[in-house]
């Protein structure tokens, strides 16, 4: 079963922009925080942003200014991430993720985002 569904990734140039989004299903309860993590071949899943239900948010030091996550809270969880200035580095397979009350923790099946001239 397919918990959440991501979209949004591809290939963009540098300094472009990109908006990833990610649904959740309806059978997860009680989420309490989504986020976005990404990863490159040979090292380990990097915390992008994360957001809890009530709005608070946190993001990785590389992409202060330039990235925004933001959720819907309506019957269908929704998650955003708006990547700005995007950079080569930048480049990775980009997952969601999503923590319920009871901290069982599901994720995506990542969508590839590639900054490259």
């Amino acid at each position: 079963q397919v918990y959440l569904v991501e979209s949004g990734g591809g290939l963009v140039q540098p300094g472009g922009s990109l908006r990833l989004s990610c649904a959740a299903s309806r059978s997860i309860f009680s989420i309490n925080t989504m986020g976005w993590y990404r990863q490159v071949p040979g090292k380990e899943r990097e915390l992008v942003a994360v957001i809890t239900r009530g709005g608070t948010t946190n993001y990785a030091d590389s992409v202060k200014g330039r990235f925004t996550i933001s959720r819907d809270n309506n019957a269908k969880n929704t998650v955003y991430l708006q990547m700005n200035s995007l950079k080569p580095e930048d480049t990775a397979v980009y997952y969601c993720n999503a923590e319920t009350t009871l901290r069982k923790i599901y994720w995506g099946q990542g969508t590839q985002v590639t900054v490259s001239s």
